[in-house]
């Protein structure tokens, strides 16, 4: 018996590395969607390439499979959205049931003797299936770094500040690693402190920590058996990693605080909000030298548009949440003395390549000699990933109104287009886990955004006000003089030093990036109220500005809420979902639907302030203005109740695209106002519901993908300003007529036919493109002059366009990197409504006397139509400049989106569509 024993032991032991039969793995519970989810994620689930892999890419253009498997049919909606029906969902969308059918499972291996993993042909997603929870979660390891070590690596260094010593010195790469480092420069001690505390939280709390465990050696257990096989990914050997030839070298192991960085990274790009107090101030102040304090408030609030009346919001029902609203009398505002507001720096001691500017570098052309020269040439990872923040969109709509009487939803996040992607899809079934979706790489032990067994949800950035910015006096230990750069501040009647956090980075050349070597230190200022952003003065006296983030030290502490997603125990209704969206401690709008129900929650660690604080201004820091409650040594403070955050259940439809939440929510920038992309699929889902038209699964994801190809600026603003002009003078008749006429087909930046590569209307979508810049800069500089003007653009971009973002200076054109996501910054409320009371309508909100032309409709006129000429002989190289990407001149590549390169293997072109990056199509018909 004892010797039967072992001879099942070492079978067991044995089976991890063996195949299975195909089809020989556990059966998925029932799955209550019967056959009616669909999802999507570009451009595949493969992000994995062997050296000779990305050779071959490099030579002969060949990718991995299922490494492009997805963009396609993502691909292809644009241009077949209007022709989809429900029988023709999956042409553009994955099966998003549970379970792999018999005849679409690719291969069943067992990387543990507790769990099985089955790849669906379709597109390669893993299915993991654990006899154990401990089981789960490894195979969730196991299986994310087979798809996606290398992007996990790079991400953990970049949250670290240490991109540069993994993967070379590119600007690209310099570039990201200090704007991460700048926002959560965390010391190891403070990583694995925050993996304490969470440890901490009861039982769930010690789960959470097994599970992160487990899933971090399957992580390691990959990583070896990689390396000893020699199939690891080959950005490993471009990066000088590890020995093309005699397999030497080193693939450092994962590590429980790695997660805590991938955390802090994914909350500061996508769950923040505020923070851009000091610009608020310096715009404000500017208004008022311009006007005078009381106009120069008027004009102020209109733009800010904090509470704007005319703003969308998710919630209509008339329900009203008040936060990050600023008091009509605000006391401790620690405003700039002008011209005193300097940036605190970050890089010091700079030697060899970082002395040099850093000017993104031209695309060396590939040499077939050299295949590898030019594989990360702009770096390892996009140096604007850090400023890319406010995303996805959502689409829901209860039983009431659908063709069923189910709930139907389109929803997703818009994470920006990466190969590989940044997301990763999966499905995790076994003990207390039941899900199947997408997540962060290297974050996938949960499965934070999809379906549950009767249930789905998903995510939109929220970004309430969650940061604020103190004004820190700084001090002389010695009490003598003080200055901008003393680095002593003054904390509740103590002169204290502030906390330097540092990196000491160097680089040398590599097989993947040729920038000569070089390296710098990075510093982090820190004070009990944050680390430090800017020096400046205040009435004269020497201050820092820190920001006080309420997830600074508590990136972990969401974890308990996306375990209670992935629970089915846990989640069995509208009002569970809420809950335990309320454990979520970042900024973000949870939606929820299954076979009867709708429910909506914004999530956030809501902060109360004192009555009398303006959240939207730079605070003097003292115990009168400090957050009630705050305890400095652990960042905690008294927070929002659940009753308190905008939330609902069961309203007529749910739509969010990064609009306001509710009436009364201030939001943290001022793009929440009376025109924001949220519009677009408001609109489209109100007046069908008010026709009393019952909405399918198709007809909602024609709604979405309508508005996904849709110009802004044409649909809400471009009518008025036509208005305005009224009947053109003979120089700009045909210029107005090519304008009238896109715009009664739809103002929809869209082929001539699928992958023509041409628009229709073409060339009024080119005129309209160079005219927004300049129209925004004549209708408001000359009114609020060039110094506010200049602070204001500083605030907040005055465009967001497809193929790029302008600020209205001549020749100024700066690149998105194609990422799709458009229109959700610019000044498109403010235009609207000073144009409208230019034609002499009252404008809830609005500037009060018109800013354009003076007030004078004439004026106003002239100002547009010269404009519009000039518009007009823009060349095209001007409006679209070109870039690594484009020739100058090309408009459909200008607005492409292009799945930016984290390693090795890059994607084709694919045109413009707004839309999320992942997304899932759902309609549950039964519940359990």
């Amino acid at each position: 018996m004892a010797r039967r024993s072992l001879v099942v032991t070492l079978v067991a032991a044995i089976a991890g590395s063996l195949l299975l039969a195909p089809g020989a793995h556990a059966e998925p519970p029932e799955d209550y969607c019967r056959q009616q989810c669909h999802d999507i994620l570009p451009p595949g689930q493969k992000g994995h390439a062997t050296f000779a892999e990305l050779v071959s890419h490099m030579l002969l253009g060949t990718r991995p499979k299922h490494s492009d498997d997805q963009l396609d049919r993502y691909d292809a909606l644009a241009g077949g959205y209007r022709e989809l029906t429900t029988g023709t969902i999956q042409n553009f969308f994955n099966d998003h049931s549970f379970g792999v059918r018999p005849d679409d499972v690719e291969r069943t291996y067992r990387p543990r003797a507790d769990v099985t993993v089955v790849r669906d042909k379709t597109a390669g997603v893993p299915h993991v299936y654990g006899d154990t929870r401990s089981g789960t979660t490894f195979g969730a390891g196991y299986t994310t770094a087979e798809d996606k070590l290398f992007l996990m690596d790079a991400l953990r260094h970049a949250g670290r500040g240490e991109v540069t010593p993994f993967a070379g010195g590119a600007p690209a790469n310099r570039k990201l690693e200090q704007s991460f480092f700048s926002v959560s420069p965390y010391t190891e001690r403070e990583l694995q402190d925050q993996i304490d505390r969470v440890a901490g939280q009861g039982e769930r709390g010690r789960i959470a920590l097994q599970d992160a465990q487990s899933y971090v050696d399957g992580i390691n257990a990959y990583i070896q058996e990689s390396h000893r096989g020699r199939y690891f990914p080959g950005e490993y050997v471009a990066t000088g990693h590890v020995d093309p030839v005699t397999n030497e070298g080193r693939i450092e192991p994962f590590e429980l605080t790695d997660l805590v960085v991938l955390a802090s990274l994914i909350g500061a790009q996508f769950g923040g909000g505020g923070g851009g107090e000091v610009a608020n101030a310096v715009a404000r102040m500017s208004l008022h030298e311009r006007f005078g304090p009381e106009r120069g408030e008027q004009v102020w609030a209109a733009f800010r548009a904090e509470n704007d009346p005319e703003a969308i919001s998710t919630i209509h029902d008339g329900s009203s949440f008040e936060y990050g609203n600023a008091p009509a009398n605000p006391e401790g505002v620690a405003l700039p003395d002008p011209g005193s507001v300097a940036d605190q720096q970050l890089v010091f001691d700079p030697t060899g390549s970082a002395t040099q500017p850093d000017e993104k570098p031209s695309r060396p052309v590939v040499d077939p000699e050299d295949p590898l020269r030019g594989m990360f040439d702009d770096g390892v990872l996009p140096a604007d990933m850090a400023e890319r923040r406010g995303m996805s969109n959502a689409l829901v709509v209860s039983g009431a109104h659908t063709e069923s009487g189910h709930p139907v939803a389109v929803f997703g996040p818009q994470t920006g287009y990466f190969s590989p992607q940044l997301l990763t899809l999966q499905e995790l079934q076994g003990p207390g886990i039941s899900s199947k979706g997408a997540s962060f790489a290297g974050l996938s032990f949960y499965t934070l955004l999809g379906r549950g067994q009767d249930y789905s949800w998903s995510a939109t950035t929220a970004s309430q006000d969650m940061i604020d910015t103190y004004a820190v006096e700084l001090c002389s230990p010695e009490g003598g003089p003080v200055t901008e750069d003393s680095n002593h501040y003054r904390f509740h009647g103590e002169c204290l030093p502030m906390q330097t956090v540092e990196r000491q980075n160097s680089w040398k050349p590599n097989l993947g990036d040729d920038t000569p070597e070089g390296s710098y230190r990075l510093v982090s200022f820190r004070t009990r109220y944050g680390p430090v952003t800017h020096r400046a003065t205040v009435d004269g006296k020497p201050v820092a500005y820190t920001t006080a983030r309420s997830t600074y030290l508590h990136e972990v502490d969401s974890i308990i809420g996306f375990q209670k997603f992935n629970d089915p125990s846990a989640v069995s209704s509208a009002e569970d979902f809420q809950r335990a969206a309320h454990d979520i401690n970042y900024t973000f709008n949870w939606f929820y639907a299954d076979s009867r129900d709708t429910a909506y929650f914004n999530s956030g660690a809501n902060v109360v302030r004192r009555p009398h604080v303006d959240p939207s201004m730079p605070i003097a820091s003292d115990p009168a203005h400090e957050w009630p409650g705050w305890d400095p040594e652990t960042n905690t403070a008294t927070y929002q109740p659940f009753a308190e955050h905008p939330n609902s259940v069961n309203q007529d439809y749910y739509i969010s695209w990064n609009n306001k939440q509710a009436p009364g929510t201030a939001g943290d920038r001022a793009e929440k106002g009376a025109v924001q992309r949220g519009d677009l699929l408001d609109r489209r889902v109100r007046e069908q519901i008010a026709s009393g038209d019952e909405f399918s699964r198709a007809e909602l994801v024609r709604a979405m993908a309508d508005a996904a190809v849709t110009d802004l600026r044409a649909e809400r603003v471009l009518p008025d300003l036509l208005r305005v002009v009224g009947e053109p003078d003979e120089r700009s008749k045909p210029l107005v007529e090519e304008l009238r006429a896109w715009l009664a087909d739809g103002g929809k930046r869209t082929e001539t036919s699928p992958g023509s590569k041409t628009y229709a209307h073409a060339e009024a979508i080119e005129l309209f493109d160079a005219w927004w810049p300049l129209l925004v800069r004549g209708e408001f500089e000359p009114a609020v002059g060039t110094p506010a003007y200049q602070a204001m653009t500083a605030m907040m971009q005055i465009n967001e366009s497809p193929s790029g973002w302008q600020n209205g200076e001549p020749g100024l054109h700066v690149g998105q990197g194609h990422q799709g996501s458009t229109f959700q910054f610019g000044w498109f409320g403010q235009v609207s409504k000073d144009i409208r009371a230019v034609l002499g309508e009252q404008v809830p909100g609005g500037f009060g006397a018109p800013l354009c032309g003076g007030g004078d409709r004439g004026a106003c006129r002239q100002m547009l139509l010269d404009t519009l000429a000039q518009a007009a002989a823009t060349p095209s190289e001007e409006t679209y400049p070109g870039d690594a990407e484009c020739d100058p001149g090309d408009q459909w590549c200008a607005d492409s989106i292009v799945q930016t390169k984290v390693g090795g293997i890059d994607q084709d072109k694919i045109s413009w569509q707004n839309r999320p990056t992942y997304q899932q199509v759902i309609e549950f018909p039964a519940h359990r």
